[in-house]
């Protein structure tokens, strides 16, 4: 009579073994599905597409009145060094004034002590590809651009593991208009 109970134990503590590895296995790729969903906002970029194009859009009609729209909107990048082609972030500009008007922007390191001093603003600002425009960008009034512009950070795998903050500075006819700051992970 001892050894069915003592059997009957063992089917079920193999049982109770089988069900917790299987919730553990289903538990680990939900987390993994899910982190995957999360990090994506923060992924940079390489090339704008369509659906990035649309993303910039979408943020100008919210009804915000926005004047500078930064994809991705958390203005938070990581980006691989060594990364072939350059990874980045893309960015687009509404004219809120009636008139047609002249814009440039340029693309700077403002705080650069996280590298500890691995990094000079100087190395850093070398790193950005498509930081300063040298011709004006005509926008129409109460226009956006029409094709979001893309900047890029093509480091080489030597940069140390650290984050640079960037500052977007607009201009509109020569005046500042609008700026964003950007923090770049370098990993």
């Amino acid at each position: 009579m001892e050894t069915k109970n003592t059997k009957g134990a063992m089917e079920m503590s193999v049982g109770t073994i089988v069900t917790i590895v299987l919730l553990m296995s289903v538990l680990v790729l939900g987390i993994f599905f899910i982190s995957k969903i999360f990090t994506s906002s923060n992924n940079a970029i390489n090339s704008i597409d369509t659906q990035i194009q649309n993303e910039i859009n979408q943020m100008f009609s919210d009804g915000k009145t926005l004047k500078l729209a930064v994809y991705p909107s958390s203005r938070i990048i990581t980006v691989k060094r060594g990364a072939s082609p350059p990874q980045g972030f893309a960015f687009s500009i509404y004219n809120n004034a009636k008139t047609q008007a002249d814009f440039t922007y340029s693309i700077k390191a403002s705080d650069v002590t996280d590298c500890q001093g691995t990094v000079t603003e100087s190395q850093a600002n070398s790193y950005v590809l498509g930081g300063t425009t040298l011709n004006p960008i005509p926008i129409g009034g109460s226009q956006m651009l029409s094709n979001a512009r893309l900047v890029q950070f093509p480091v080489p795998e030597s940069m140390p593991s650290c984050t640079v903050k960037y500052d977007l500075l607009l201009y509109r006819d020569g005046s500042a208009y609008d700026s964003a700051d950007i923090s770049v992970t370098f990993k």
